[in-house]
């Protein structure tokens, strides 16, 4: 009898239960997030409407997306073959350096699933960002020749993970044994490390830049955010007050308005004082505390095509009395201006041949002939994200603003893993234009009509 084998999508679930479960252990005050998450989830149901528009609530309640830190580009090539075991491909790049005014000195990207059917089953993403030692505007060249020594002398994922990992990609899954094996060994490498933190080599680090310090001066990583999805997020900041957990400053992303939901919202309690060991300049070992990690949460709305994405680039930060003035106020809206990305289905008992439209997609939608149901936003914001980590550090670190920027691109970054990056608006844009193939043959439409 064979051996039963645990498919890819089942390894990736499996995997982001178990490092939910460890990260509650681990911040206690996660646990609570995740209640009032659920609480509100709930609350947000008994009001009805169309509170699972943009999702089921068994998959809203199941999203998680996570984040680490690496800080070479073999370290993230390693990340991304253990990602590419579970069905997580590279998706973006976020270059996180200009997207605030503290030193945030990480490019990134996030490895998510890229099929519908596949986010369906479990939509876990990790937000992966890499450390930049060569960028002269953080880093003098001391600084970074021992930074890069200190990476080099490091392992973040055990040879047997990683061989795991490559089989696992390459038969779409493991077998039971192997399956437990790989997901034990996944879990502690982003677990946090119980070794001594050497306090003068943080220190240096940290007068830099607190993130900086955090991914270079340990000799691991660990799951810096572990964020569940909320539907709505004004009523969890407020909820999650009122049980004296402090939140950072304010909500990231578009502002709450009369409007459809669109692309992501954001906010954490502020990073937690935790114990941590420190080897001291006289080798002694002590106890003291560090802040790295905190508890962030999301809103999801509808992906915006580029002329969507280029309007709310230009609104970031405006109120909602500029946004109902400016922004498309509807679902159709959006769907007509291709500002957004929709899933289109067609209505086959819908009017018969003599009704049926000449005048494009908004004669399709209005006739009836054609449905559209929003395609969530899978994917991350620089702004939002650098938001998140500025509201979390206890000072803005340094920055040579006279030296120039080292150059990263996702071409680069695709050269680092080994692998594809994809471009998010084209993975929506797939989607979307499927959907209006198969309801154009459907309805026995032109292919020149939408």
């Amino acid at each position: 009898m064979e051996a039963r084998v645990i498919p890819t999508w089942q390894l990736r679930a499996a995997f982001a239960r178990r490092l939910s479960d460890m990260y509650g252990t681990e911040v206690p005050a996660y646990t609570t997030l995740l209640e009032v998450a659920g609480e509100v989830n709930d609350d947000v149901l008994k009001r009805g409407g169309d509170a699972e528009r943009l999702g089921s609530i068994e998959r809203v309640t199941a999203e998680r997306h996570g984040a680490i830190r690496v800080g070479t580009p073999a370290e993230l090539r390693a990340a991304a073959q253990i990602f590419a075991a579970l069905g997580m491909h590279a998706v973006g790049f976020y270059d996180l350096r200009d997207a605030a005014s503290s030193a945030v000195p990480v490019v990134s990207t996030a490895f998510r699933p890229i099929e519908a059917e596949e986010l369906d089953r479990n939509p876990f993403r990790v937000f992966t960002s890499m450390l930049t030692p060569a960028d002269r505007r953080f880093f003098d060249a001391s600084l970074q020749k021992r930074l890069e020594a200190f990476l080099a002398r490091r392992t973040l994922f055990p040879p047997e993970l990683l061989g795991l990992a490559v089989r696992a990609e390459a038969e779409a899954g493991l077998s039971e044994a192997d399956a437990e094996r790989f997901l034990t060994l996944a879990v502690a490498a982003f677990e946090l490390s119980p070794e001594p933190v050497d306090r003068a080599w943080y220190a240096e680090l940290e007068r830099v830049s607190a993130i900086a310090a955090d991914i270079g001066g340990v000799s691991s990583t660990h799951i810096n955010h572990l964020t569940p999805r909320v539907l709505d997020i004004d009523e969890l900041y407020r909820r999650m007050e009122d049980r004296g957990i402090t939140m950072i400053d304010r909500i990231q992303g578009p502002p709450r308005w009369s409007g459809p939901d669109v692309l992501l919202r954001q906010t954490s309690f502020r990073a937690l004082a935790e114990p941590r060991r420190f080897r001291e300049p006289d080798g002694n070992v002590t106890t003291g505390s560090l802040r790295v990690r905190f508890g962030e949460v999301e809103a999801r709305g509808i992906a915006l095509t580029l002329s969507g994405r280029a309007l709310y680039d230009e609104l970031v930060g405006e109120p909602a009395e500029v946004w109902q003035a400016r922004f498309p106020r509807t679902e159709r809206q959006l769907a007509v201006g291709d500002q957004a990305f929709f899933m289109y289905e067609p209505v086959l008992d819908g009017p018969g041949e003599s009704l049926r439209p000449a005048d494009g997609l908004a004669g399709l939608l209005d006739s009836g002939l054609l449905t559209a149901t929003p395609i969530v936003y899978e994917d991350f914001l620089p702004r939002s994200a650098a938001g998140i980590f500025q509201s979390n550090l206890n000072d803005a670190g340094t920055r040579d603003t006279t030296r120039a920027g080292t150059h990263y691109d996702a071409h680069w970054l695709s050269e680092a893993i080994g692998r594809p990056v994809h471009d998010s608006f084209d993975l929506y844009a797939v989607q979307q234009n499927r959907s209006l193939e198969r309801a154009r043959l459907a309805l026995g439409i032109p292919k020149e009509t939408p």
